[in-house]
């Protein structure tokens, strides 16, 4: 009788302790613990609204600024991007055509023995003229390309952290005070010398 009661004693503590256990998955030859993640519920969406605002500033310039909240502040801002994309799509127009047309005088004049194009307007411009000419047009056509270029990049940024900055509380206990102080010095002679000066304290 000792003996069974022993073996059920035994039985049940084995139950236990197997119970107690954590449980860990088989891969393999080796044993791969799994661990519990715990569910906070916490969601940051901050960065659910800046992946949002990046994605639609990349798909349609001022999309982003739009979908973060329509004010006047950010309905300027989309005023700005479309203005400047209009001037800079203007210009690139404007600079590519005067390059053609400075380049296919030069193209004339290369296969016509240096004469101008019969009633140009470009007649009475030296060769050396149109090619300095020319390389401007290209080199302001560039530069408009890469500003273009710079706008898009600038449209999404800051789509993106407009949009993360509109979930982020500083809430009311950050503060800062300046206030003036009295600074006090060594003593010298049994005199206590105190200067004037600036108190500035931070509450965070």
């Amino acid at each position: 009788m000792s003996k069974k009661l022993l073996l059920s004693v035994l039985f049940c503590c084995t139950v236990f302790a197997v119970s107690g256990q954590e449980k860990f998955t088989v891969k393999g030859d080796s044993l791969k613990r799994t661990p519990v993640k715990a569910d906070t519920g916490y969601v940051n969406h901050g960065r659910i609204a800046g992946r949002k605002a990046l994605f639609r500033s990349a798909l349609i310039p001022g999309w982003g600024q739009y979908g973060n909240g329509l004010t006047v502040y950010r309905g300027i801002k989309i005023a700005a991007i479309y203005t400047g994309g209009t001037l800079l799509v203007m210009s690139y127009i404007q600079n590519t055509s005067k390059y053609h047309e400075y380049l296919k005088e030069l193209q004339y004049r290369a296969q016509h023995g240096n004469n101008p194009t019969p009633g140009n307007y470009l007649a009475n411009v030296s060769t050396d003229g149109l090619t300095t000419a020319k390389e401007v047009y290209r080199r302001n056509r560039e530069v408009v390309i890469f500003s273009i270029a710079g706008l898009y990049i600038v449209n999404i940024v800051e789509a993106y952290v407009d949009a993360r900055l509109s979930y982020f509380d500083i809430g009311d206990n950050l503060a800062i005070r300046i206030s003036p102080t009295v600074i006090g010095s060594q003593t010298m002679y049994g005199y206590n010398a105190f200067n004037p000066g600036i108190k500035v304290a931070f509450r965070f």
